[in-house]
């Protein structure tokens, strides 16, 4: 069991990140969602983690972005679903865990894969960018809240190829009402790292800083 205390943090800022999402930008999400609809099928969409405590304390965006990624593979806008993430501040890999968990909603896992190895949202992006091209699969595009989205949006056109993005649009998931019975408790082993150390003790908050500017990417031209 993850320490409450650190449970909570992670709650409160994903509550912040989800208000601040649905407040500022339904007109942001549904401008890019109707241009993904027209450009769909996408090959592979990159959704970024978001830490895994324990089935009991899933917070809203690790929901919402399970739930937006479910929903863009039933509706046919992406074929496939990259989950990125590694261990960054509880011991299990996020991209294996959101994955493990998008599977047991009935996701056929032949099309889920788990990308472990990003630190910071730059790296889901970039990491989920080399693993997609890796795998064969060519139109990508990132799916994450609309917040993560625009912080996140000049980094695609410079660093991934100008990717697309298809910011949630909480008029269609609304995780804070489907959360609690739309996640299943799932046996976490697989995505478990032993001996882990968070990454803030890790790396100093500059270099932290530095990590979400892709200041550790080897970019490959």
């Amino acid at each position: 069991m993850i320490n409450k205390n650190v449970s909570l943090l992670f709650m409160g800022i994903a509550a912040i990140t989800i208000t601040c999402s649905c407040g500022a930008s339904k007109k942001f999400s549904t401008k890019l969602y109707s241009k993904a609809e027209k450009e769909a099928p996408y090959d592979a969409v990159i959704v970024p983690g978001t830490p895994y405590l324990d089935s009991s304390s899933l917070g809203t965006i690790f929901a919402a972005r399970i739930l937006w990624a479910k929903y863009l593979f039933e509706k046919g806008i992406t074929k496939n679903i990259i989950f990125s993430g590694a261990a960054v501040a509880s011991p299990y890999y996020e991209g294996a865990a959101m994955k493990t968990i998008a599977d047991s909603l009935g996701l056929p896992a032949e099309h889920t894969f788990a990308e472990t190895k990003a630190e910071h949202s730059t790296e889901n992006a970039y990491y989920g960018m080399k693993m997609a091209k890796t795998m064969g699969f060519r139109k990508i595009a990132l799916a994450t809240d609309p917040f993560q989205t625009k912080m996140l949006l000049s980094f695609l056109k410079k660093r991934c190829g100008n990717m697309a993005a298809i910011p949630t649009v909480f008029a269609i998931i609304d995780p804070k009402k489907e959360r609690k019975f739309s996640l299943p408790k799932i046996n976490p082993a697989s995505a478990y790292v032993p001996n882990f150390v968070p990454l803030a003790e890790r790396e100093s908050f500059f270099e932290r800083f530095k990590g979400t500017r892709g200041k550790h990417i080897q970019f490959e031209e």
